[in-house]
């Protein structure tokens, strides 16, 4: 994309109600504007980085064995009548009706609508295990929207289901969902450690949260140090074994890490040395939830077992924050100048600055780069404008590209470029097809 045929509407000035980091930077990039409390429009720039993050999902949950689908934004009161949560809810639920008078609620979450399309369609056994997802806008009335998408009201998210015969099926299909999340998070540059939770209005008593940890977060965290050490790194992990599964889970979730709503001061003293005890805030960034036949049971979603008998089916639902991530990543990644994009998520791979627009090599060699780059499947972002290099320099700190290749006339009369990287600020020059070579090196595995 050249820049100056993009929508990147930079603001120099930080809105006096972005009260944190990410809020600051996404409105001051470009990436999201407020249309009203806790609602925004993703601009294109925003846009771009949060089709990366549900491509990522999409990709690890499909590598899981689960399958994808769309439900819809509005859903009939009475599936939550049937369920007995329509009334529990609370205000977080916008409840409206059409023009037939019938009670109908923007979806806040999607259990009773999954579990309605199940039963119409699913009725032995055989057809399990199934796993269901979709990645839909959902929207939940905050009291007190803030933090910009991190707490806003509408927002982006996956949600799976899982249908199993057994508890112990539906356990396997809990623990294949963390280790989803766990590459899912580190493919984005994330640490998300999984905290034992309370099951809020979901329900159910075995649930982990997901949190991220950074000083801006909403929840309360008391962890044993030792768990920030554990990745996952690139071993390979078969979804279909059971004992691989678990043992990922024993091995992420044996040290006490825990959100304020469970902690237990004795039990925290008891397991974790005081060199080793933390307290922190966390951003959650996903939950995984197995709540056995609560919504089965209500709502007659059985199948026919084994011994020929109608079974209520077993199930959990999974959530991650997709629009949320965008927020999170920026708390966890970004200096006082903008943005530092992992490479897996940043919406251009690398921008090109032309220092001097008109001088015949430069005009060549950018887009000769520019060219070659999008040739080999990567994104660059060209700066053809005629802004000073000050400037050309500030927006890009400011929206975090990984990289940043530099066209001067000074650099061209010895044959090189500059590749700079965001994230360390250090400098190489190089000729343009060495350049090229190295970022290409740098984003295989990214494509």
């Amino acid at each position: 994309m050249r820049l100056s045929r993009y929508f990147l509407p930079v603001l120099k000035e930080t809105p006096a109600d972005a009260q944190i980091a990410s809020h600051r930077y996404m409105l001051r990039a470009g990436m999201i504007r407020q249309q009203a409390a806790g609602i925004y429009s993703w601009l294109p720039l925003g846009f771009k980085v949060l089709k990366r993050i549900e491509q990522i999902v999409h990709e690890e949950q499909q590598r899981a064995g689960h399958i994808p689908m769309l439900m819809p934004t509005i859903q009939p009161a009475d599936l939550w009548q049937e369920s007995g949560r329509y009334d529990d809810y609370g205000a977080e639920m916008l409840r409206i009706r059409d023009r037939h008078d019938r009670d109908m609620l923007f979806g806040p979450t999607n259990e009773e609508m999954i579990t309605d399309i199940f039963r119409a369609h699913v009725s032995s056994y055989k057809s399990l295990p199934l796993t269901l997802y979709h990645i839909q806008w959902k929207f939940r009335d905050e009291l007190r929207p803030r933090f910009g998408v991190m707490r806003g009201r509408e927002f982006y998210m996956k949600d799976g289901y899982n249908f199993d015969l057994t508890e112990a099926d539906a356990k396997h299909a809990y623990n294949r969902h963390l280790v989803s999340y766990l590459r899912t998070y580190e493919r984005m540059g994330l640490q998300a450690i999984p905290m034992k939770a309370e099951g809020g209005p979901i329900g159910g008593d075995y649930t982990h949260e997901f949190l991220v940890l950074a000083d801006t977060g909403e929840s309360g965290v008391f962890y044993d140090s030792k768990v920030t050490d554990i990745r996952l790194g690139d071993r390979e992990i078969d979804y279909d074994d059971v004992a691989q599964c678990e043992g990922v889970l024993d091995e992420f979730t044996a040290l006490y890490a825990r959100t304020d709503d469970t902690h237990d001061a004795a039990i925290f003293e008891e397991r974790v040395p005081e060199e080793r005890r933390r307290e922190a805030r966390g951003i959650e960034v996903g939950q995984i939830f197995y709540f056995g036949t609560k919504y089965s049971e209500p709502m007659g979603a059985t199948v026919q077992g084994p011994d020929g008998k109608p079974t209520p089916v077993h199930m959990g639902s999974h959530g991650i924050g997709v629009s949320r991530l965008a927020g999170a990543i920026i708390e966890a990644s970004h200096d006082d100048k903008g943005i530092i994009w992992p490479e897996g998520v940043t919406p251009f791979h690398v921008g090109i600055v032309n220092m001097r627009v008109g001088d015949e090599a430069c005009d060549a060699t950018s887009e000769a780069l520019y060219g070659t780059l999008r040739t080999l499947g990567l994104d660059p972002l060209l700066d053809d404008t005629d802004e000073r290099a000050g400037g050309k320099f500030a927006t890009m700190d400011l929206i975090g590209l990984p990289w940043r290749i530099t066209v001067g006339p000074r650099g061209l009369k010895n044959g090189v470029v500059e590749l700079t990287s965001r994230r360390t600020g250090e400098s190489e020059e190089l000729s343009p097809e060495a350049t090229v070579q190295k970022l290409a090196a740098l984003y295989e595995g990214h494509l």
